[in-house]
């Protein structure tokens, strides 16, 4: 029913009904505009809302009603009436009269204004909105006014409703568009696997996304840094290519906990810092940031910078960063799966080239294996090997010709610019970028300038062949593209350069040096002992005979050395069994001491009170028992007799306790602890060390003995070592262990013989470094004193005949 109110009836349940029909807000607008319109007649109605826009709190207007026109919808709060109203927050009229044109400047009204009023529109108290209403025929009387705050009391509800309904729908739309974008970007994601054009299409993906100013795309470095990979927008505070450790930013410091980091104040002590070095216009004030993992294990951090509608990022834009990070996450991983596949094709292809110059020592074939097996992983157009011999520089090999000639208009350019960097004496690499020449000197750019218009190349790499020998040549390689070589490319070209010298300079040596050359010594010499008197060369006969009697008859101590190295003495430490403080330290250190030695005591005035008071009671026990035994109460005996049995466990354990506060040593040896002396009123607590003792009596060496001597090795043999710190003193001793293990010391296994020496004095220390040898037996002379050359051509024959 309508509701009656200072003469006007209020049609609050049809108002409400007409409400309720509408969800928004300025469907709902319009129904206030019009039920206000046709509720009041003679007047004009404005509905109006308040919003906050980037430049300040404004009023916007929802609805009309009535001859009334607002040229501006959108103007600030403050502004003439409807400030007033903003700052009073109660129901105002003005009169017509009274108003002067500039504090309703935002209305364009064609007909006498005779009454100004308006209703706030409050939720909470907070207000969200307004009813202005123009009076035209007559004035609006402040109950009317009063009255109708029912109806502005169901504005604001009706209004707040429509908002509420309005930011569920926009913020289910927002996550339905969100879903749909992580899906579409998970394809797009996945559409590439080359990883340098991933990073912007990850880059790009999340800018987008998430509506911000820049987005940065960091990778993890082996050394455990943040490189910064790509970046898409525009953030001053860091730049690509940039590292990143924990402690010097947000993504160093997520690198090191995992965390993401989501901050919305531009004063947070980490933007503040991140922003020292770049104007305000330039500066972050609001950044989100996530981990790239791969299985857990993080492989990078993405950052977004700045959202576009200056609103600050909240715990969505985290949550749909962290999505688009798992993403990223998967894609990276693809992309990397490909990258270590192209890897091991480089690699395969790297080992079928160094197969191809290593097993032939013919020159040419070698020269065309390396200008032209290479091109299955390196993207070059022409490449070339210049090769150095006595001083003169030929043009020896070049991609695609098998004969070489220097003087043709093709090959005169290149062969004058390898010359030109084998001269420089090191790595050239020069690229061209439309008409600038990357380069550092004027005369390589004006040399390149010109070479790269005669040929039409835009990329030129040299690299020297060299070995400790000297020069071989150089091998050079170019191309249209001034980026053919990559980072992965340069790595490849340092193996396969130096494969290529040492294949280059064994070939030239092959081809230098004859055969016949080596046999031709051994002729001359026989045929000058041909020459020879027949009695010189039987004595010469004979002599051999006679050597090589001895050396096949004669026995011989046979002896294997070996690096030796003093290992670390037997030694104990001499810890605290009980908590107390050291009131007493009998040693030095470097004092000798005995097994069982007292070497310190500990304060035990709780100890001793304890064992007192447990003895005392353990008597008074028995004195009361014998006595009870006296007087025939046998009740009272047992009692007591129970009572001393526990006090005299009790006095052990005291008893013992006691004892611990007495440290003592657990071997013979020498105190190496320094200033043991000084830990007088240091407190230990139970299982602290106080001292150690070293037993020097028996030294223990470990001599190394090569793979190949190691099978002669037996315990109880007799072994000398000469040690650096003892340069005339031989130490004797006996091998007491063969290690069953061996160990690998540069590129050659190593078995160890611990030899046993006594060391009385003390004088062999861990550490010390020398030479042992080892005896392991009598063998023929000749065995003993050739054993490694003999060996060696047993190896060989075994290699060429063996079965």
């Amino acid at each position: 029913m309508p509701i009656q109110s200072s003469g006007l009836t209020l049609p609050i349940p049809e108002l409400s009904a007409r409400l309720l029909e509408k969800h928004e807000v300025v469907p709902r607008s319009r129904v206030i505009a019009q039920m206000m319109f046709e509720l009041l007649s003679g007047c004009a109605v404005n509905v109006y809302k308040t919003s906050t826009l980037p430049e300040g709190e404004a009023w916007l207007l929802l609805a009309s009603a009535g001859e009334v026109s607002v040229p501006e919808t959108t103007f600030p709060l403050e502004t003439g009436t409807l400030g007033i109203l903003a700052n009073a927050m109660k129901p105002l009229r003005f009169e017509g009269k009274t108003l002067v044109l500039e504090e309703y400047a935002h209305l364009h009204v064609r007909r006498t204004l005779r009454c100004l009023s308006y209703l706030p529109l409050l939720v909470d108290n907070a207000l969200i909105g307004a009813i202005e209403i123009l009076s035209f025929d007559e004035t609006m009387n402040l109950a009317h006014l009063e009255s109708l705050q029912t109806v502005a009391g169901i504005a604001a509800a009706a209004l707040h409703g429509g908002r509420v309904y309005e930011e569920e729908r926009q913020n289910t739309l927002t996550s339905i568009t969100r879903l749909t974008q992580l899906y579409d970007i998970e394809k797009v994601f996945s559409s590439t696997l080359e990883m340098d054009q991933l990073f912007p299409i990850i880059g790009s993906k999340v800018k987008e996304m998430l509506e911000c100013e820049a987005v940065n795309v960091w990778l993890l470095e082996p050394d455990e840094s943040l490189r910064l990979m790509h970046q898409s927008g525009i953030d001053a505070t860091v730049t690509e290519r940039s590292l990143q450790r924990p402690g010097d930013g947000v993504a160093g410091d997520l690198s090191d906990n995992g965390e993401p980091v989501l901050i919305q104040e531009a004063d947070d002590p980490r933007l503040l810092r991140r922003n020292q070095a770049v104007s305000e216009n330039e500066a972050v004030l609001s950044l989100i940031a996530a981990p790239i993992l791969d299985q857990e294990a993080l492989v990078g951090v993405i950052e977004a910078a700045n959202p576009s509608d200056y609103e600050p990022f909240d715990e969505d834009d985290l949550f749909t960063l962290t999505r688009l990070a798992e993403s990223a996450s998967i894609a990276l991983h693809n992309a990397s799966l490909l990258a270590a596949e192209r890897k091991v094709e480089v690699l395969e292809t790297l080992v079928h080239v160094s197969h191809e110059i290593t097993s032939t020592l013919n020159l040419e074939r070698m020269l065309q294996t390396i200008v032209n097996a290479p091109q299955a992983v390196i993207p070059y157009e022409r490449a070339a090997i210049a090769l150095e011999l006595n001083g003169k520089y030929k043009l020896s090999a070049v991609t695609g010709s098998v004969r070489v000639d220097t003087e043709s208009p093709e090959m005169a350019p290149l062969s004058r610019v390898l010359e030109w960097a084998l001269l420089s004496g090191g790595s050239v690499h020069v690229r061209q970028y439309q008409d600038e020449i990357d380069a550092p000197r004027e005369e390589t750019r004006a040399k390149f300038k010109e070479y790269f218009d005669k040929t039409g190349m835009r990329g030129f790499y040299a690299v020297p062949l060299t070995d400790d020998t000297g020069r071989v040549g150089i091998l050079g390689m170019e191309s249209p593209d001034p980026d053919f070589l990559t980072p992965a490319h340069l790595e490849i070209l340092q193996v396969l350069t130096g494969q290529a010298t040492v294949a280059l300079r064994n070939a030239q040596m092959y081809k230098e040096v004859p055969f016949i050359s080596v046999l031709e010594p051994v002729l001359e010499k026989k045929r000058k002992f041909m020459a020879m008197e027949k009695h010189r060369r039987t004595l010469i006969i004979a002599g051999v005979v006679a050597v090589a009697a001895f050396l096949a008859v004669f026995p011989w101590p046979l002896r294997i050395d070996g690096d030796a190295v003093v290992a670390p003495a037997h030694s104990a430490q001499i810890q605290s069994a009980v908590e107390g403080v050291v009131t007493k330290v009998a040693v030095h250190e470097g004092e000798h001491v005995s097994q069982d030695q007292e070497i310190a005591e500990l304060g035990d005035w709780n100890a001793q009170a304890d064992l007192a008071q447990a003895r005392s009671k353990f008597q008074t026990a028995l004195l009361q028992m014998n006595h009870a035994l006296a007087t025939n109460d046998g009740t009272e005996a047992g009692v007591q007799r129970v009572q001393a049995d526990f006090w005299n466990s009790e006095v052990a354990k005291d008893q013992e306790l006691v004892d611990k506060t007495h440290l003592r040593s657990p071997i013979s040896g020498v105190v190496a602890t320094p200033h043991v002396e000084t830990m007088v009123g240091r407190r230990l607590q139970h299982g602290d060390t106080l001292a150690e003792v070293i037993d020097t009596s028996q030294a223990i060496i470990d001599v190394a003995i090569d793979n190949t001597d190691a099978g002669l090795l037996r315990t109880g043999a007799h072994a000398s070592v000469k040690l650096n710190s003892f340069p005339v003193r031989t130490f004797r001793g006996e091998v007491i262990v063969v290690s069953p293990k061996a160990a690998l010391e540069g590129d050659a296994r190593i078995f160890y013989a611990r030899v046993a020496i006594p060391n009385p004095d003390g004088s062999i220390r861990a550490g010390m470094e020398g030479r042992a040898k080892v005896r392991v037996g009598w063998y023929p002379a000749g065995y003993a004193l050739f054993r490694g050359p003999l060996l060696w051509l047993y190896s060989k024959a075994w290699t060429w005949f063996g079965v």
